[in-house]
Order: C-alpha cells, then sequence, then structure tokens
C-alpha cells in the first residue's frame, strides 16, 4: 500500500496519519509512504504507483491532494484510498469514512470500494480534475485571497474570517453559462459532484458522486447581502432552501465570454475563466467506510 503524504495540508493532524499508520502495521500490512514537496508531485507519483501496478495508492491531505492523486490513477486499476488530514474533508464525509484513526485503517484495509466519477475543468492553463465540486465567483475569490498562514493557524475559521474580508471588496460580476445546451446567468456558481460543501454541511441533496453528471448551483442574486445571507443558510443545513438559489443536473457546462472571474477546484485555486467542465469518461474506485 502507497501512502502520498502532504505535510503541508497535514501538518495541523500529522498525528492521525501515524495513528492510522500504526494500526495498519499492527495488522500486518506492508506500507510505503512517499511524501510531496511541491503541487503536481502527489499526481506523479500516484501514476507512477498505477503504471506499476499498485491495487491501491491512499492520499494523506486535504481534497486538493485527493484530487491530484485521483488524477494520477484516472484510467488505472488502481483504487484510491483516503486519510483526511484537510481543513474540509468533504470527499470523506460524502463518501461515508470514519474520521477515527481505528476506522480508517479498517477501511483501508477492507478496501471495499465504490465508483467515483470526477470532473475536468478545461481552461487556458490545462486540464484540472476534481472530485468534490467547482466554485466560480465569490467562494472562488475567498479561496485565492486566502494566505497559507492564516489558513494553517485558523483552520476551517480562516474561510469564515476571509469571506468577511472579501463582501466589502468583491465585484458580484454576472456569469454567463451554458448548461446541456441551456443559457444561464448568475453571480455564484458551484458545480458539484457530491451533496455536501465545506465539510458536512449540504448543498445539493440530489448528487450523486458514483454517477457521471453534476449538479449545478446558480445563485442569482448579487451583492454582498446575498452572499451573507448563504453564508448564513450554510452551517444549519438551510443552503438547499435559500432564496435566489437554483439547482440543474447537467453532463457539460461552459462559461461563455465572461470577464476574468475566478475559479476554485476542491478548495484549491484553479485559474480563471473561461472554462469548461466536463466529466471523465471512466470512474474512480474509491475505498469507503
Amino acid at each position: 500500500m502507497l501512502i502520498i503524504f502532504n505535510p503541508v495540508a497535514g501538518r495541523r493532524r500529522a498525528h492521525l496519519l501515524w495513528r492510522v499508520l500504526d494500526h495498519l502495521v499492527a495488522n500486518g500490512i506492508r506500507l510505503e509512504i512517499a511524501e510531496t514537496t511541491r503541487r503536481g508531485d502527489a499526481e506523479a507519483l500516484a501514476r507512477a504507483a498505477a503504471a506499476r501496478g499498485a491495487p491501491l495508492v491512499v492520499a494523506a491531505g486535504g481534497d486538493g491532494t485527493i484530487a491530484e492523486v485521483a488524477n494520477g490513477l484516472i484510467g488505472s486499476a488502481s483504487a484510491l484510498g483516503l486519510i483526511p488530514l484537510g481543513t474540509a474533508n468533504v470527499l470523506a464525509h460524502e463518501i461515508g469514512l470514519p474520521l477515527a484513526p481505528i476506522g480508517i485503517a479498517a477501511a483501508l484495509a477492507f478496501a471495499r470500494t465504490r465508483p467515483l466519477w470526477p470532473g475536468i475543468a478545461h481552461g487556458p492553463d490545462g486540464a484540472r480534475l476534481f472530485v468534490q465540486m467547482l466554485g466560480v465567483g465569490f467562494d472562488a475569490q475567498v479561496v485565492h485571497r486566502l494566505g497559507p498562514r492564516l489558513k494553517r493557524l485558523c483552520g476551517r475559521g480562516a474561510y469564515v474570517m476571509q469571506s468577511a474580508r472579501e463582501l466589502a471588496r468583491y465585484r458580484f460580476p454576472p456569469l454567463h453559462l451554458r448548461v446541456d445546451g441551456h443559457d444561464h446567468v448568475a453571480f455564484s456558481v458551484i458545480i458539484s459532484k457530491g451533496r455536501l460543501y465545506g465539510g458536512r454541511y449540504m448543498l445539493a441533496p440530489e448528487a450523486m458522486s458514483h454517477e457521471p453528471g453534476f449538479s449545478v448551483v446558480l445563485f442569482d442574486r448579487s451583492g454582498p447581502g446575498a452572499a451573507l445571507l448563504s453564508g448564513t443558510f450554510l452551517p444549519l443545513d438551510l443552503l438547499p432552501r435559500a432564496p435566489g438559489m437554483r439547482r440543474l443536473r447537467a453532463e457539460r457546462i461552459e462559461f461563455l465570454g465572461n470577464a476574468p472571474a475566478p475559479a476554485q477546484a476542491d478548495g484549491d485555486p484553479a485559474g480563471w475563466l473561461p472554462l469548461s467542465i466536463t466529466g471523465t469518461p471512466v470512474p474512480i474506485q474509491v475505498v469507503v467506510g
């Protein structure tokens, strides 16, 4: 079992990794650990492991690290395992993975899997895979402006603090997009593979990460007041019922003729518009709880 560890994403929770490893070793499982040093390492390590026939490659880090490992495994027979060490760990919550070390170790040891169909964002700088969601607009602005030091110090609270800052300066430009051939305008957009957002919070109850397609969440209201209202609904699990929000099912999304606007994928900066989003041609098998 190869474990790809991102020490930056997992610095605050490294003790969890070592406890999981202790349980695995105690059960006679042979481990290989590879540590990343820069962006792109996790993808390269995963691709090399898949090429040599590794049955299971484990991403130890946040959702961004998981997406990198998934990108390296797509199209191979290797399964994806998770040791969630990030701030939100949305995919781990989505697939029902236990968060206690002994539960994570048991899931990896038994390696019961289900399909996961990632999305791909195609842009001027190439293609980027995401496993949970891609956001364009206000939430992407927060991710782009959030410094790594604040994130390390405050964890999830850093997003709340940065959101408060961006409310005063983000301009909420209209976003023109085509969803399966139909044109729409919104002021923020989240393209989601899963039901959850920002941790355990409900975003799109109809989403199905184990099947092709996306849930497209359109925020029709502009301005700080609308963003603040959505932020208030989120921790109450009421965001799907927030005023000015629409949800569509789709296979392909294209952003059309927009002024530059930021995008984020799985909580990491993902460049700027224009973008088009499609699904991967084949799924990945992911270890579940």
